[in-house]
């Protein structure tokens, strides 16, 4: 039966969540209401399909919704057009080389119909920690010295959370996604979690993925060995039209 209200965490950082199974239909995928930041907590979100949404000032909201936003690391789009334009320019992509730089820049990126960012201070610390723990991942994309697009999210064994991207130019996030893809591609993951619906994700590739197979896949990747610590030198620095494909 589904609950009327959010289940509250206890304060302990390793205390359990609910099974993401019993989020709530109305509003969609909510599941738990506390907490704190902790990367302890977080790892734990992650790795059962939750994760984190509020607005600062509020309490920490934990979310699991149904369908789950989806790109396979084989399926990330750019259009004929953008992989031209990619081929003449003279962008370069990194990662783990600026990854609270690329968090501070996603939260001040303009929304579509949203007012301010959910990416407080806080939220910036505390992936910044999961960072230094070597779970927390960001690609970066370049025009010489200047960060124009940027991406970041979790890592968990073999699954990639998304967490948000911007662009500095026209372009960048579509960059840095598609580098992630093709770099994740590479090395036999399979999912990117990408949340929630939006126009721009869909155009991309993103697919719905209703929650028990995703819970299903999720379960699976955390448990397979991954590549925890800096991705820097597993990825150098590539130009961005490398990615511009055929």
């Amino acid at each position: 039966m589904t609950r009327q209200l959010p289940w509250r965490l206890a304060d302990a950082p390793d205390a359990p969540f609910p099974p993401a199974e019993t989020a709530l239909r109305q509003p969609d995928g909510l599941l738990a209401v506390g907490g704190d930041l902790h990367p302890l907590r977080l790892l734990n979100a992650y790795a059962g399909g939750i994760f984190p949404w509020f607005s600062e000032g509020e309490p920490i909201l934990w979310w699991s919704p149904d369908p789950r936003m989806v790109f396979r690391t084989d399926g990330v789009h750019l259009s004929s057009r953008f992989r031209r334009q990619l081929r003449g320019n003279c962008w370069e992509v990194t990662a783990d080389t600026a990854f609270s730089q690329v968090m501070r820049a996603c939260a001040s990126a303009p929304r579509p119909g949203q007012d301010g960012t959910w990416i407080s201070p806080a939220m910036v610390d505390a992936y910044s920690q999961l960072h230094d723990l070597g779970f927390a991942h960001s690609f970066e994309v370049w025009d010489r010295q200047t960060l124009v697009g940027g991406i970041y999210g979790v890592a968990i064994g073999t699954m990639f959370f998304g967490e948000s991207m911007f662009s500095g130019e026209s372009g960048g996030s579509k960059v840095a996604l598609a580098a992630l893809a093709r770099t994740l591609h590479g090395w036999g993951w399979p999912l990117i979690d990408a949340q929630v619906e939006n126009p721009h994700l869909l155009r991309m590739g993103a697919e719905h993925l209703p929650r028990a197979p995703f819970l299903q896949q999720v379960r699976s990747a955390v448990q397979a060995p991954g590549r925890e610590g800096a991705w820097t030198r597993l990825v150098g620095r590539v130009p961005a039209a490398d990615f511009a494909g055929e």
